[in-house]
């Protein structure tokens, strides 16, 4: 019960730490560090603290035909996952990416039914029409003169960071039941490092460091070490003690953390528009997750 009780508190942990983060990452981007170069910076990290961690694992070799599933896990999870979401986050506001964000459980049924074979319900159909159509509205019509520099442009780069870690999750599925979770980690982040660097090499090679707020390093820091690699680790965990089911529901706390936080520092502000579409993003995802034993068919 204790373990049980721990493995939710860090599964709260992860959640408030991605909440924070949309409005701590905003903060950076793109004044004191460009999207590409905070990305280079942030894959680095991880992947150093990755495989610093895994010195005391016990060694797994990789089998040869897992390396182009490994492969593709590093451009959707990794890479075209992290830079569409930092650019996106610099042009748009932290409510509108959190709120985007929670479309990934939609987006995971629709490769799943084209990639698995796996049959969605009427009501599952249902839920990914009106949870897109939240997402679209958000997209075209969730604009923030002052606060975004392009959030059209923001929001659907958002959408596409969202897209492409649903995509992750299917690609990767197969391989978390062969391999430890830090071992999956040290290569994806480390293949990941591989793709991002020639994106972000010149925007690093421009940060100057000399002149950076004191704040603002200890921000670039909190993305780091709290948001790559401990929600990481705590999601690892929690996943031992609690069912998946049971943690995906943290996801929903994210964007209500990041418009509480953002909206406390100011740095974003609610409209007729994000509300609506989060209603309809959450009846959305509400229908999809959906267990079968709970409709009323």
């Amino acid at each position: 019960m204790r373990s049980r009780n721990i493995a939710f508190l860090l599964a709260f942990l992860a959640a408030l730490i991605y909440g924070v983060s949309f409005t701590v990452a905003k903060e950076v981007m793109p004044l004191h560090v460009r999207p590409f170069g905070f990305i280079l910076l942030r894959v680095l990290g991880a992947t150093s603290l990755f495989w610093i961690v895994g010195i005391f694992l016990k060694k797994e070799k990789i089998e040869v035909n897992d390396y182009p599933r490994l492969l593709l896990g590093a451009v959707f999870g990794i890479a075209l996952n992290q830079l569409s979401f930092f650019k996106g986050l610099s042009m748009t506001t932290p409510i509108n990416a959190s709120v985007i964000m929670v479309t990934s459980p939609i987006l995971v049924l629709i490769f799943s039914s084209f990639l698995l074979n796996e049959k969605a319900t009427k009501k599952k159909l249902l839920g990914i029409f009106i949870g897109l159509l939240g997402a679209v509205m958000l997209i075209i019509f969730g604009k923030e003169p002052g606060i975004a520099t392009n959030a059209t442009l923001g929001n659907l780069l958002v959408f596409v960071n969202a897209s492409s870690y649903g995509l992750y999750l299917i690609l990767i599925k197969n391989l978390t039941k062969k391999y430890h979770a830090i071992t999956l980690a040290k290569w994806l982040y480390l293949l990941g490092l591989i793709m991002v660097l020639p994106f972000g090499f010149s925007e690093l090679s421009m940060v100057e460091w000399q002149t950076m707020p004191l704040p603002i390093i200890y921000r670039v820091g909190f993305i780091i070490v709290f948001t790559s690699f401990l929600t990481y680790m705590f999601n690892l965990f929690a996943i031992k003690e609690l069912k998946p089911t049971t943690l995906s529901i943290f996801i929903y706390l994210q964007p209500v953390i990041a418009s509480m936080y953002a909206l406390f520092v100011g740095s974003d502000s609610l409209n007729a528009i994000k509300i609506g579409a989060t209603v309809l993003i959450f009846i959305g995802v509400y229908l999809v997750t959906r267990r079968p034993k709970e409709t009323f068919d």
